[in-house]
């Protein structure tokens, strides 16, 4: 199943209506309701020299999603660490 951020090429294999292969980079997995195998993606459609040209929404098979580079693992922001005895409050 890809993740948000993940680069992925978009051939036939992951749906018939793809007869030129797409990058995409992944927005989000949509939680809509589809066949067994099936996903919508959220995903920005990328040009050759991998800036965004379209957002779409894409119906696919994500065992025909070829993944080009996973996304980037998040990163700890240096300097905020959490206050020793201090709790969270309700409305933050």
């Amino acid at each position: 199943m890809p993740k948000p951020g993940d680069l992925v090429q978009v051939t036939r294999a992951a749906s018939v209506q793809f007869v030129e292969p797409i990058r995409c980079r992944v927005v989000r997995v949509l939680d809509w309701i589809t066949y067994d195998g099936w996903v919508w993606l959220d995903v920005y459609q990328l040009d050759g020299r991998g800036d965004a040209v379209a957002r779409r929404s894409i119906f696919v098979r994500p065992a025909g999603l070829r993944v080009l580079r996973p996304a980037p693992a998040p990163r700890p922001t240096p300097g905020l660490r959490p206050t020793p005895g201090l709790r969270p409050t309700a409305d933050a």
